[in-house]
């Protein structure tokens, strides 16, 4: 058993980044899905927004209480979350809560335009 991280074979490694991906995404994915911002997804859910950043980008790792915790939030069962993803996530802004159509169409006119 190791009990170094450079005692931990590489493969695993690998495995273990997979996995963090795949649920990050997901997560990501259902967030965006539900007009969440990160921030508002981390306050309802005990975390930071940084946090929130980490574990959709699979940088960082999140205790599984954790995930129940983000799956309520999200109306949606935990195993949701290890479900291949139906689509690629999108690059689109969130700010400010859940976004309303009138939030979508300030942030996507020209602020040129009267």
């Amino acid at each position: 058993m190791p009990t170094r991280p450079s005692q931990i074979p590489p493969a695993r490694l690998q495995r273990w980044q997979e996995r963090r991906n795949q649920v990050g995404s997901r997560i990501r994915e259902l967030r965006i899905e539900q007009q969440l911002t990160q921030e508002a997804l981390g306050l309802e859910a005990g975390l930071t927004r940084v946090m929130i950043i980490g574990i959709e980008w699979g940088r960082r790792s999140v205790a599984y209480e954790r995930l129940w915790d983000l799956a309520d939030v999200l109306g949606v069962d935990v195993t949701d979350f290890f479900a291949a993803s139906s689509k690629s996530p999108s690059r689109e802004p969130h700010r400010r809560g859940r976004v309303t159509s009138s939030t979508k169409r300030r942030l996507t006119t020209d602020p040129g335009e009267p």
